[in-house]
Formats: C-alpha cells, structure tokens, sequence
C-alpha cells in the first residue's frame, strides 16, 4: 500500500464509478462520495500497500562487487536515490540471469515504489517496467505468490495514474492475479492479497464488478493476518465512508493514530497515518 503503500500522487486522470474527473488528485487519496463525480478505475494496490514484504528467511543478502546490498538500499527507499540504485541493481542482475526469480519480482516491488515517488515524468515507464518484471517472476516460479502480487500493484498503479483505458486493460488481470495468490498463499505479507482485494472492489465500478460490501470483507479479513495493519484500517474507513457508515469511519481512523508504524513499513505507514489525519479532520467537522 506511492509516497503510497499504494500510495502514488500526481494523477492526472482519476477514474470513479459514475463519470472521470478530469482535475489532478492524488493515488489512495479519499474519494469524493458525491455519486455524481465516482467512476473508480481500478484498485490502489496496494496498496499497497501497500504494503508490505517482510524479508525471506533463509535468503543471504547479495551484493554487488563494489559491495552495494539492493536489499539494504530498498529499506532505504524513502531516499530515492537509494530506491533508483536497487533497481538498477536488481534490473542488472535479472539481464545477467533471466533465470533469477529473486531479481524479477524485487525489480518489480522497487518499480513500484519509483512509479510514486519519482519524478513525474518516469512514473509511467516504471510501473510498465515493473510489471514486465512481475509477469516475468510469475512465469519463472506460477506457485510463488511474489511475481503476481507485485504485478498486479504495478498494473493497479498504472491504473490510477494514467486513468480509465488503463483501468479497463488490467481491471480483471489484477483481480485474477491477486485471486492466484490467496489461492497460493492467503497469508502472504500479512493479507496484502485480500487487502488490494478489497480496494479493487471498492475502485472498480458497480457495472465491472465493483462491491462496498465486498471490499469490507476482504478488508476486514486482511486484518485477521495482521490486526495492526495501517493500511488495511485507512482503507477500510474509506469504504465504510463510502458505504454511509460515518461514525464506522471515524473510529477505524481514530484507531490508527494509536497504532505504532512497523518498522519494515515505516515510509508506507507514516504516509497512511497522515492521510488517516486529514480524512478523520473532514468526516468530524
């Protein structure tokens, strides 16, 4: 879950349920519940994401001859400096090694985090690029849930950034995608399937398959993996919002100020915590 879990800012074209709105906004910024102005495109995926990838056990760290560790630079991903010199790392080994499932989905998961939080101008060829590299890690390992998971945040990125024709190309990949990895493994990085899941349905309109109800329940069932999760508790107060459920809203965003950002996280969640301010601010007025 750009400057984002699924945090992405600088969208030109946002797409919601019942018409586009033209104007700038923001990626996982409130939607307006104005039924006249909601034609959601597609998910925030994660959102986020969101968000959300412990490290693998039993893998050593590897580094590059001059000693550089991509792993080490992508924790240091708040800097964008050190996100770009990851990918560039991870891209380099995945052109030595078109083998290397490990290179393909961790180029993915960095491009998705450039494709926020650089400049405006490359958002676009790096959510493209990451999600060539995420199809790439689905197709060298199907029942590992890396490859998909991530391919479809890029997708869901692209969707929110570069409006409806974007949406409506990967609005049923990025559902099958994230489907294949609760089929996999539900549990992965705590919920995050069910928790893009759940913003695919509440970005998705009515007439494709969009369903508040259904994005409160895999909501709420990511948060059975990880009941302290920033994102998954931001993003169900805006479908609760959404769905009329104010006072819902309110409490789920109040609960997120107690919560402690996780250090694995700590730029997506310091990012949610800000915009659980800014929404809690507008719904108490």
């Amino acid at each position: 879950m750009f400057a984002w879990y699924p945090l992405v800012r600088n969208f030109n074209a946002f797409a919601t349920r019942s018409g586009v709105r033209t104007s700038p906004s923001r990626f996982a910024s409130s939607p307006s519940s104005d039924s006249n102005c909601r034609m959601r495109s597609s998910i925030c995926v994660f959102y986020i994401a969101l968000f959300w990838l412990p490290a693998h056990a039993g893998i050593a760290a590897q580094t590059t001859a001059g000693g550089q560790d991509p792993d080490a630079l992508y924790r240091e991903r708040a800097t964008i400096t050190s996100a770009r010199e990851a990918a560039t790392i991870w891209d380099a080994r995945l052109k030595a090694d078109t083998s290397s499932f490990e290179s393909a989905w961790k180029l993915s998961r960095t491009m998705y985090w450039l494709g926020g939080h650089d400049v405006p101008s490359g958002r676009r060829d790096h959510l493209e690029r990451g999600v060539e590299a995420g199809r790439k890690a689905a197709t060298l390992e199907p029942k590992r849930p890396e490859g998909h998971f991530w391919m479809a945040a890029d997708m869901g990125a692209l969707a929110e950034s570069f409006g409806l024709r974007q949406g409506l190309k990967y609005r049923g990949e990025i559902k099958d995608a994230l489907e294949t990895v609760l089929r996999l493994d539900p549990a992965f990085q705590n919920g995050s399937a069910d928790r893009a899941l759940g913003r695919w349905y509440f970005k998705v309109p009515g007439l494709f398959g969009g369903s508040n109800r259904k994005s409160e329940e895999h909501l709420r069932k990511s948060l059975t993996y990880h009941p302290q999760s920033i994102a998954s508790r931001y993003f169900l107060a805006e479908t609760l919002e959404d769905m009329g459920r104010k006072p819902d809203a309110i409490r789920m965003l109040q609960e997120i100020e107690a919560l402690g950002v996780d250090p694995e996280w700590a730029p997506e969640d310091a990012e949610f915590k800000q915009k659980a301010r800014a929404l809690l601010a507008k719904l108490v007025k």
